[in-house]
Protein backbone atom coordinates (compact mmCIF):
# COMPACT_ATOMS: atom_id res chain seq x y z
CA UNK A 1 0.00 0.00 0.00
CA UNK A 2 1.53 3.26 -1.11
CA UNK A 3 0.91 5.69 1.81
CA UNK A 4 0.16 9.78 0.24
CA UNK A 5 2.61 12.31 2.03
CA UNK A 6 1.10 14.58 4.27
CA UNK A 7 1.25 17.47 2.51
CA UNK A 8 -1.10 16.51 0.07
CA UNK A 9 -3.24 15.59 2.79
CA UNK A 10 -5.34 18.76 2.54
CA UNK A 11 -6.03 18.87 -1.58
CA UNK A 12 -7.27 15.24 -1.00
CA UNK A 13 -9.77 16.47 1.74
CA UNK A 14 -10.54 19.41 -0.39
CA UNK A 15 -11.46 17.32 -3.21
CA UNK A 16 -13.49 14.86 -1.07
CA UNK A 17 -15.02 17.73 0.65
CA UNK A 18 -16.04 19.88 -3.09
CA UNK A 19 -17.72 15.96 -4.31
CA UNK A 20 -19.19 14.94 -1.10
CA UNK A 21 -20.74 18.89 0.20
CA UNK A 22 -22.92 19.21 -2.88
CA UNK A 23 -24.34 16.03 -2.43
CA UNK A 24 -24.75 15.84 1.27
CA UNK A 25 -26.58 19.49 1.14
CA UNK A 26 -29.03 17.65 -1.75
CA UNK A 27 -30.01 15.10 0.52
CA UNK A 28 -30.07 16.62 4.06
CA UNK A 29 -32.77 19.06 2.39
CA UNK A 30 -34.56 16.14 1.08
CA UNK A 31 -38.38 16.35 2.35
CA UNK A 32 -37.65 12.42 2.57
CA UNK A 33 -41.11 12.10 4.68
CA UNK A 34 -43.59 13.29 1.77
CA UNK A 35 -41.09 10.80 -0.83
CA UNK A 36 -43.72 8.45 -1.69
CA UNK A 37 -46.77 10.72 -2.35
CA UNK A 38 -44.48 12.71 -4.55
CA UNK A 39 -43.43 9.21 -6.43
CA UNK A 40 -47.17 8.81 -6.46
CA UNK A 41 -47.92 11.79 -7.80
CA UNK A 42 -49.35 10.60 -11.80
CA UNK A 43 -47.02 13.09 -14.10
CA UNK A 44 -44.07 12.11 -11.80
CA UNK A 45 -45.17 8.36 -12.32
CA UNK A 46 -45.67 8.74 -15.86
CA UNK A 47 -42.27 10.25 -16.32
CA UNK A 48 -40.34 7.75 -14.35
CA UNK A 49 -41.69 5.25 -16.55
CA UNK A 50 -40.99 7.36 -19.83
CA UNK A 51 -37.11 7.86 -18.17
CA UNK A 52 -36.68 3.73 -18.07
CA UNK A 53 -38.60 2.86 -21.05
CA UNK A 54 -36.76 5.45 -23.43
CA UNK A 55 -33.19 4.86 -21.71
CA UNK A 56 -33.92 0.82 -21.88
CA UNK A 57 -34.94 1.57 -25.50
CA UNK A 58 -31.29 3.56 -25.70
CA UNK A 59 -29.50 0.83 -24.30
CA UNK A 60 -30.57 -1.70 -26.16
CA UNK A 61 -30.63 0.47 -29.40
CA UNK A 62 -26.48 1.13 -28.30
CA UNK A 63 -25.94 -2.43 -28.30
CA UNK A 64 -27.16 -3.16 -31.40
CA UNK A 65 -25.05 -0.38 -33.22
CA UNK A 66 -21.77 -0.55 -30.77
CA UNK A 67 -20.83 -4.23 -30.27
CA UNK A 68 -20.48 -4.71 -34.15
CA UNK A 69 -18.51 -0.86 -33.85
CA UNK A 70 -16.28 -2.26 -30.55
CA UNK A 71 -15.48 -5.77 -32.29
CA UNK A 72 -14.18 -4.09 -35.48
CA UNK A 73 -12.17 -0.97 -33.51
CA UNK A 74 -10.87 -4.19 -31.43
CA UNK A 75 -9.63 -6.06 -34.06
CA UNK A 76 -6.82 -3.76 -34.98
CA UNK A 77 -5.54 -0.43 -36.39
CA UNK A 78 -5.38 1.79 -38.19
CA UNK A 79 -6.03 5.14 -40.02
CA UNK A 80 -9.54 4.06 -40.73
CA UNK A 81 -9.99 2.61 -37.36
CA UNK A 82 -8.22 5.92 -35.55
CA UNK A 83 -10.99 8.29 -36.84
CA UNK A 84 -13.32 5.91 -35.97
CA UNK A 85 -12.44 5.37 -32.83
CA UNK A 86 -12.26 9.79 -32.87
CA UNK A 87 -15.82 9.89 -33.87
CA UNK A 88 -17.14 7.57 -31.30
CA UNK A 89 -15.63 9.03 -28.59
CA UNK A 90 -16.11 12.89 -29.67
CA UNK A 91 -20.00 12.63 -27.90
CA UNK A 92 -18.22 12.24 -24.65
CA UNK A 93 -16.53 15.51 -24.09
CA UNK A 94 -19.20 17.46 -26.76
CA UNK A 95 -21.25 19.65 -24.65
CA UNK A 96 -25.10 17.78 -24.72
CA UNK A 97 -26.55 21.06 -26.26
CA UNK A 98 -24.08 20.95 -29.17
CA UNK A 99 -25.07 17.28 -29.80
CA UNK A 100 -28.56 18.02 -29.63
CA UNK A 101 -28.48 20.61 -31.82
CA UNK A 102 -26.62 18.66 -34.56
CA UNK A 103 -29.48 16.34 -34.08
CA UNK A 104 -32.02 18.78 -34.67
CA UNK A 105 -30.40 19.27 -37.79
CA UNK A 106 -29.43 15.66 -39.01
CA UNK A 107 -33.44 14.70 -37.99
CA UNK A 108 -35.14 17.99 -37.01
CA UNK A 109 -38.32 18.84 -39.80
CA UNK A 110 -35.88 19.92 -42.03
CA UNK A 111 -33.41 18.20 -41.30
CA UNK A 112 -30.67 16.15 -43.36
CA UNK A 113 -32.03 12.84 -42.87
CA UNK A 114 -35.66 13.23 -42.23
CA UNK A 115 -36.55 16.24 -44.78
CA UNK A 116 -36.42 13.94 -47.60
CA UNK A 117 -38.04 11.07 -46.26
CA UNK A 118 -40.58 13.60 -44.87
CA UNK A 119 -40.30 11.57 -41.65
CA UNK A 120 -40.91 14.04 -37.99
CA UNK A 121 -38.77 13.19 -35.02
CA UNK A 122 -38.55 16.31 -32.72
CA UNK A 123 -40.83 16.21 -29.76
CA UNK A 124 -41.80 12.59 -29.71
CA UNK A 125 -40.54 9.64 -27.61
CA UNK A 126 -38.77 8.34 -30.62
CA UNK A 127 -36.72 11.72 -30.31
CA UNK A 128 -36.19 10.98 -26.84
CA UNK A 129 -34.73 7.92 -27.39
CA UNK A 130 -32.13 8.90 -30.12
CA UNK A 131 -30.84 11.97 -28.13
CA UNK A 132 -29.94 8.90 -25.22
CA UNK A 133 -28.28 6.84 -27.50
CA UNK A 134 -26.39 9.80 -29.61
CA UNK A 135 -24.64 10.50 -25.85
CA UNK A 136 -24.72 6.75 -24.42
CA UNK A 137 -23.39 5.01 -27.63
CA UNK A 138 -19.37 6.24 -26.92
CA UNK A 139 -19.85 4.82 -23.63
CA UNK A 140 -21.27 1.24 -24.66
CA UNK A 141 -17.79 1.14 -26.90
CA UNK A 142 -15.57 2.00 -25.29
CA UNK A 143 -16.13 -0.48 -22.52
CA UNK A 144 -17.22 -3.07 -24.93
CA UNK A 145 -13.45 -2.72 -26.95
CA UNK A 146 -11.75 -2.45 -23.69
CA UNK A 147 -12.94 -6.02 -23.19
CA UNK A 148 -12.54 -7.43 -26.37
CA UNK A 149 -8.88 -6.28 -26.63
CA UNK A 150 -8.17 -7.85 -23.43
CA UNK A 151 -9.48 -11.59 -24.46
CA UNK A 152 -6.44 -13.76 -24.76
CA UNK A 153 -5.60 -14.05 -28.33
CA UNK A 154 -4.42 -17.66 -27.71
CA UNK A 155 -7.38 -18.68 -27.42
CA UNK A 156 -8.97 -17.01 -30.50
CA UNK A 157 -5.68 -18.61 -32.17
CA UNK A 158 -6.39 -22.06 -30.98
CA UNK A 159 -10.64 -21.15 -31.99
CA UNK A 160 -8.91 -20.46 -35.32
CA UNK A 161 -6.92 -24.02 -35.48
CA UNK A 162 -10.02 -25.50 -34.84
CA UNK A 163 -11.78 -24.23 -37.75
CA UNK A 164 -13.90 -21.83 -36.13
CA UNK A 165 -15.31 -18.95 -38.67
CA UNK A 166 -15.18 -15.15 -38.02
CA UNK A 167 -18.44 -15.23 -36.94
CA UNK A 168 -18.22 -18.20 -34.43
CA UNK A 169 -14.61 -16.94 -33.20
CA UNK A 170 -16.94 -13.24 -32.45
CA UNK A 171 -20.20 -15.00 -30.64
CA UNK A 172 -18.58 -18.43 -29.15
CA UNK A 173 -15.97 -16.81 -28.07
CA UNK A 174 -14.47 -13.42 -28.12
CA UNK A 175 -18.21 -11.72 -26.55
CA UNK A 176 -18.45 -14.37 -23.99
CA UNK A 177 -15.17 -13.87 -22.53
CA UNK A 178 -15.50 -10.07 -22.89
CA UNK A 179 -19.19 -10.40 -21.44
CA UNK A 180 -18.44 -8.51 -18.06
CA UNK A 181 -17.24 -5.72 -19.98
CA UNK A 182 -19.92 -5.83 -22.23
CA UNK A 183 -22.04 -5.58 -19.38
CA UNK A 184 -20.29 -2.98 -17.85
CA UNK A 185 -20.75 -1.22 -21.14
CA UNK A 186 -24.58 -1.74 -21.15
CA UNK A 187 -25.37 -0.37 -17.69
CA UNK A 188 -23.24 2.83 -18.71
CA UNK A 189 -24.84 3.32 -21.66
CA UNK A 190 -28.51 2.84 -19.66
CA UNK A 191 -27.01 5.17 -16.53
CA UNK A 192 -25.28 7.95 -19.45
CA UNK A 193 -29.20 7.76 -21.08
CA UNK A 194 -30.89 7.74 -18.24
CA UNK A 195 -29.40 11.21 -17.06
CA UNK A 196 -28.89 12.97 -20.82
CA UNK A 197 -30.55 16.09 -20.33
CA UNK A 198 -28.58 18.87 -22.93
CA UNK A 199 -29.26 16.88 -26.24
CA UNK A 200 -32.88 15.95 -25.35
CA UNK A 201 -34.38 18.95 -23.93
CA UNK A 202 -33.11 20.37 -27.62
CA UNK A 203 -33.95 17.74 -29.93
CA UNK A 204 -37.08 16.32 -28.05
CA UNK A 205 -38.44 19.55 -26.15
CA UNK A 206 -39.72 18.82 -22.50
CA UNK A 207 -43.33 18.10 -23.04
CA UNK A 208 -44.81 16.45 -20.33
CA UNK A 209 -46.23 12.67 -20.82
CA UNK A 210 -44.35 12.89 -24.07
CA UNK A 211 -40.27 13.83 -24.03
CA UNK A 212 -39.50 14.70 -20.05
CA UNK A 213 -37.85 12.53 -18.33
CA UNK A 214 -36.65 12.53 -15.03
CA UNK A 215 -33.83 15.07 -15.30
CA UNK A 216 -36.38 17.41 -17.12
CA UNK A 217 -38.97 17.15 -14.75
CA UNK A 218 -35.88 18.32 -12.14
CA UNK A 219 -35.42 21.25 -14.56
CA UNK A 220 -38.75 22.24 -14.70
CA UNK A 221 -39.97 21.63 -11.05
CA UNK A 222 -37.19 23.71 -9.53
CA UNK A 223 -39.11 27.04 -10.02
CA UNK A 224 -42.74 25.78 -9.37
CA UNK A 225 -42.31 22.70 -7.34
CA UNK A 226 -38.85 23.08 -4.95
CA UNK A 227 -39.47 19.73 -3.11
CA UNK A 228 -40.78 17.99 -6.26
CA UNK A 229 -36.78 18.97 -7.54
CA UNK A 230 -35.22 17.64 -4.51
CA UNK A 231 -36.93 14.16 -4.66
CA UNK A 232 -36.09 13.50 -8.40
CA UNK A 233 -32.81 14.52 -7.59
CA UNK A 234 -32.27 11.93 -4.45
CA UNK A 235 -34.31 9.69 -7.06
CA UNK A 236 -31.24 10.44 -9.43
CA UNK A 237 -28.83 9.83 -7.16
CA UNK A 238 -29.63 6.53 -5.75
CA UNK A 239 -30.36 5.37 -9.55
CA UNK A 240 -26.54 6.61 -10.04
CA UNK A 241 -25.34 4.93 -6.83
CA UNK A 242 -27.08 1.75 -7.87
CA UNK A 243 -25.21 1.81 -11.15
CA UNK A 244 -21.92 1.89 -8.97
CA UNK A 245 -22.72 -0.64 -6.84
CA UNK A 246 -23.47 -2.69 -10.22
CA UNK A 247 -19.68 -1.95 -12.07
CA UNK A 248 -17.92 -2.60 -8.33
CA UNK A 249 -14.86 -4.45 -9.00
CA UNK A 250 -15.29 -4.31 -12.82
CA UNK A 251 -14.45 -0.28 -14.16
CA UNK A 252 -14.90 1.46 -10.35
CA UNK A 253 -13.24 -0.84 -7.76
CA UNK A 254 -15.26 0.24 -4.82
CA UNK A 255 -13.15 -1.72 -2.04
CA UNK A 256 -11.08 -4.14 -4.73
CA UNK A 257 -8.01 -4.18 -6.04
CA UNK A 258 -8.03 -2.05 -9.15
CA UNK A 259 -7.96 -3.63 -12.23
CA UNK A 260 -7.60 -2.79 -16.05
CA UNK A 261 -11.29 -2.91 -17.76
CA UNK A 262 -12.34 -5.62 -19.20
CA UNK A 263 -9.11 -7.89 -17.92
CA UNK A 264 -9.67 -11.02 -16.63
CA UNK A 265 -7.94 -13.74 -14.07
CA UNK A 266 -6.28 -16.25 -16.55
CA UNK A 267 -4.15 -19.59 -15.73
CA UNK A 268 -0.55 -18.91 -15.74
Amino acid sequence: MTRLPLRLAPLMALGVALLALPLAALLLRVPWETVPAALARPEVKETLLLSVGTSLGAAVLAAALGLPLAAWLAGGAGPLRAAARLLVTLPIVLPPVVGGLALLLAFGRAGLVTAPLEVQLPFTAAAVVLAQTFVALPFLVVASEAGLRAVDPRQLEAARTLGASPWTLLVRVRLPLALPSLMAGMVLAWARALGEFGATITFAGNLQGRTRTLPLALFAALENDPELALVLGAVLIALAAAVLVLLRGRWLPLGSTPRAFGSEERPG
